[in-house]
């Protein structure tokens, strides 16, 4: 048994980091001290006034343990590694602590590559973020390709140098071909070193450089790559019109706002570099009632940055938070270390929090406090959304007879024409909304011919028996509601397949009119139950039943469109995908491709005499 008593008087007056454990010994609770003995002995002081949760997170304690630190600055970056580890119960937690994506630059490669990451590893690389989503990183990385011209192949240099000749990206103006061998290792990674400045918010400088290029060509009487240098010129300046110009100066900042409702703080982060932002992010962290604003930002400083390596030597902020000194000295050891990994000046400066009262630092300020604010009315919006939802499944279960509102609901369809390439699919809604990540497709294997009873069975058959094979978990969750896009026949396909495996879900049918939309909803027994066409529980059905059916036509429609395009086109050497696509586009049809002639052939955009005649000659040798 553990003696508070007793552990709180041998509690040593040193900095360090405490771990709170429930009876089942798991971390519940994870905190740092100035003095451990002060720090954790309030806890279980009887006339101690704390917060409801902090009482909550108390009451269940069964023992606690300390690691002590020699400053507070290391108990502060020891606390934020073990919340990270333990993410605990009571510890306020960024919502969804997800790895932020970066754009990592391999210039530790002699031939250096851009993509997408959400892990900083120190292997060399240069990485820049982080990025709101992947899709803004995505389309970044579009933008730099289409300036700078990089591959976007897969060839691997050194080992392919002039092993190929160039694609139609290149042709296109779209690469500058390092595969054709007419680029020197020293000019690629010049390239991708002005990436590197490009992404790193330097654009007037990059600018300058290509300026001088641009003078320097046009006087040597280049003017092709003059104009090549000028209209990169262009596209970066229409970049920079398109980043809201903030701040004067070349600053490195990063501005921190936070706007509270009811338990929930919403906070909102700008990166700014070069005076311009080049990012931003969005957090929530639930459960903070009780604590000071001075506390939140504490917590969301250690939690935030903990993910980050390359801290700006200015963060802005509302107001001062706890520990400030402590968390200014970790922070600026983390832009110490990170300078000196990636070879930078080490002279980086120190990190320090700014608070604007007045000036252009204080109009930032208040305009990232704005947005935060709009997060709380999305928050609002969704939630009033939801709301909604919750009460039209409620209606659904009244409606269909259900002990409760269905959670899951799955809704499948099958799809086919002529009888041939038959598809089926399933889509999920949670709470009443699509959650596309669940949705599913099949091909049906077993069925010959038109039978979309037979098809039904097959789809659900392998659905149902599919989550119970080892270690596979993408059909684990089971269904409140099933419904099928047809009538009393489909209700009866799924039934047998769900009575031969001993599952008992309530199915109905998704009965259409002769628009093909959803009239009523038909039980197994061949009732129909009409619902009013202007209650939410007719919206949702239509909905759903709109949404199983185009998916599994797109799914029917993708699979047609790849068999129609596998043809005896790819055993041609020197027939790509985009010669194909082009002779498809002319010829119409296989059968007109092989009775071309090959001065026809030719004449195909793309299609240069040589293959023309490899072609013809492919379709009409011996044998074919």
């Amino acid at each position: 048994m553990f003696d508070f008593k007793e552990e709180i008087k041998n509690l040593p007056m040193d900095p360090g980091v405490y771990f709170m454990y429930d009876k089942n010994d798991t971390v519940i609770y994870v905190g740092k001290a100035k003095v451990l003995k002060n720090r954790v002995s309030q806890y279980f002081h009887a006339s101690a006034s704390h917060a409801p949760k902090v009482r909550a997170m108390v009451s269940h304690v069964a023992r606690f343990s300390y690691i002590i630190c020699d400053t507070e600055k290391e108990a502060l970056a020891l606390e934020c590694n073990m919340i990270k580890h333990y993410r605990p119960r009571y510890n306020i937690l960024l919502k969804d602590d997800k790895h932020y994506p970066y754009i990592k630059i391999t210039m530790q490669d002699d031939w250096p590559k851009i993509s997408a990451t959400r892990r900083q590893e120190r292997d060399g690389a240069k990485y820049f973020g982080p990025y709101q989503s992947m899709d803004v990183v995505k389309r970044t990385i579009d933008v730099v390709r289409s300036i700078f011209r990089i591959p976007t192949c897969s060839r691997q240099f050194p080992r392919d140098l002039g092993k190929n000749r160039p694609c139609l990206n290149y042709q296109m103006g779209k690469c500058f071909a390092p595969c054709s061998g007419n680029i020197q290792q020293e000019e690629y990674k010049q390239i991708f070193s002005q990436i590197c400045t490009f992404l790193g918010g330097k654009h007037d400088e990059l600018i300058r450089e290509y300026e001088a290029v641009m003078r320097e060509s046009a006087q040597k009487m280049e003017f092709e790559k003059a104009a090549s240098y000028r209209d990169k010129i262009a596209a970066i300046r229409s970049i920079e019109d398109k980043q809201k110009v903030i701040l004067t100066g070349n600053e490195e900042q990063d501005v921190i706002a936070c706007a509270v409702y009811d338990d929930i703080c919403f906070a909102e982060v700008f990166f700014v570099r070069g005076g311009r932002t080049v990012g931003r992010n969005s957090l929530r962290m639930d459960g903070i009632e009780g604590i000071s604003e001075g506390e939140l930002l504490s917590v969301f400083l250690k939690q935030f940055y903990s993910e980050v390596d390359d801290v700006p030597y200015e963060i802005l902020l509302p107001s001062t938070p706890d520990d400030s000194e402590e968390l200014e000295e970790w922070l600026s050891d983390k832009r110490y270390e990170y300078h000196v990994r990636e070879g930078k000046d080490a002279r980086c400066g120190r990190v320090h929090f700014v608070v604007p009262q007045i000036g252009e630092k204080a109009k930032m300020l208040r305009m990232v406090e704005k947005n935060a604010q709009l997060s709380i009315d999305h928050y609002k919006l969704d939630k009033l959304k939801q709301e909604t939802n919750n009460k039209t499944l409620e209606k659904l279960a009244a409606n269909l007879g259900l002990p409760k509102p269905p959670r899951r609901i799955e809704a499948y369809d099958v799809s086919n024409l002529s009888g041939s390439n038959t598809v089926g699919a399933m889509v999920v809604y949670i709470n009443g909304k699509p959650d596309k990540k669940e949705f599913r497709r099949f091909q049906i294997k077993t069925v010959e011919g038109q039978d979309d009873y037979a098809s039904t069975e097959e789809m659900l058959l392998r659905r149902f028996t599919h989550e119970a094979r080892e270690g596979d978990d993408r059909f684990s969750d089971m269904p409140d509601l099933i419904l099928m896009d047809g009538g009393l026949g489909h209700v009866h396909a799924a039934k047998k397949v769900l009575n031969s495996l001993g599952l008992i879900f309530p199915v109905f049918g998704m009965a259409k009119d002769d628009r093909h939309k959803t009239r009523a909803l038909v039980d197994e027994n061949g009732n129909e139950l009409r619902i009013p066409q202007t209650s939410s529980v007719f919206h949702l059905a239509g909905e759903i039943q709109e949404q199983v059916h185009k998916y599994a036509i797109d799914y029917h429609r993708n699979l047609r469109k790849k068999k129609m395009t596998k043809s005896k086109l790819d055993e041609i050497n020197g027939v790509g995908e985009k010669r194909k696509k082009a002779l498809m586009k002319h010829f119409k049809s296989i059968q007109a491709i092989e009775n071309a002639a090959w001065e026809e052939l030719a004449q195909v955009p793309g299609i240069d005499r040589g293959t023309a005649q490899k072609i013809h000659s492919f379709f009409h040798s011996e044998g074919k």
